[in-house]
């Protein structure tokens, strides 16, 4: 017999994120070949923050409104289950900032910021599946290895005379290998180490930037309560970012460290909820921010 069709795919909700938010669950859970997901939200963010996380500014109060769109495919790649998932942002609202270098920052943060594309594959414990092998891989789930790269192209709003942007006039992308283990049939652990870099900026205040790569992890303990009902604790942090600006080092070392909790519900025949809630603090000081987001998923 055939598993029902809704209760195959619910199980399969990819971690579509905005740019703000960096704590990524179940990022390298398969899905059956071919399956199909938009999602669509908001994500509400106030506090030391700004969308963009390399940015090298602090003592910043934001309240930003980001909306994202994006699409989702799973793909078959050498035989290996695959992601293909495409962002685009739009943010709306204010921020104020300190610089070492340019002092006091206030601006109204509004435009489309950059497109995002990332590609993950499962290299161990997760083959290509049908809908019927992944209805037996899920009751039975193994140790599973992935990686993934993460392209940010240049393509939101940036204006040359401005620090804080919505688009970062540059390429960036982050590759990472993540691990996924058992616990429990109910309960896995994810481990996920990466790095980002970034192309020069070469007109940031009509010179160049340079930025050095940031290096991050993250940790997930993962729930499944029943298909496509879920919740996860989630823990990252990441370091370096150190910029180069018109040839002098700056002293802006990015320290960061992000706790949330995200929690995914069935609401309808492939639809579901996702909800998470973030909080952190930056660089070591009495800085912090919250970050709360909704979206609404659909699977075909």
């Amino acid at each position: 017999m055939k598993p029902p069709r809704g209760i195959a795919l619910l199980a399969f909700l990819l971690p579509l994120t905005s740019i703000a938010q960096e704590l990524s669950p179940r990022t390298y859970w398969p899905a059956p070949v071919g399956t199909q997901l938009i999602s669509a939200g908001l994500v509400f963010s106030e506090g030391d923050t700004v969308p963009d996380p390399s940015l090298p500014v602090t003592g910043l109060d934001s309240s930003i409104t980001t909306v994202f769109l994006a699409y989702a495919r799973t793909l078959n790649l050498f035989g290996r289950s695959s992601n293909l998932i495409l962002e685009l942002p739009y943010s709306d609202g204010d921020t104020q900032a300190n610089h070492l270098e340019f002092g006091s920052l206030k601006r109204d943060y509004k435009g489309v910021g950059d497109v995002a594309a990332t590609l993950s594959i499962n290299l161990m414990g997760a083959p290509t599946m049908s809908r019927e092998e992944f209805a037996v891989f899920r009751g039975n789930p193994k140790p599973m290895l992935g990686a993934s790269l993460k392209v940010v192209a240049p393509t939101g709003k940036y204006d040359n005379d401005r620090i804080i942007n919505v688009g970062a006039n540059r390429w960036a992308a982050k590759a990472e290998l993540g691990y996924m283990t058992v616990l429990h049939p109910r309960w896995l652990l994810e481990l996920e180490l990466g790095a980002w870099f970034f192309e020069d900026n070469d007109d940031f205040l009509g010179r160049t930037r340079e930025q050095d790569p940031i290096y991050a992890a993250e940790v997930h303990l993962v729930h499944r309560f029943k298909p496509g009902f879920w919740a996860s604790l989630d823990l990252n942090g990441y370091r370096g970012g150190t910029s180069t600006f018109d040839g002098r080092r700056l002293n802006d070392l990015q320290r960061d460290s992000k706790f949330g909790t995200t929690w995914v519900f069935p609401i309808a025949r492939l639809q579901a909820l996702k909800f998470s809630y973030v909080f952190g603090s930056v660089n070591d000081s009495d800085e912090s921010f919250d970050i709360f987001s909704v979206s609404y998923q659909r699977l075909f």
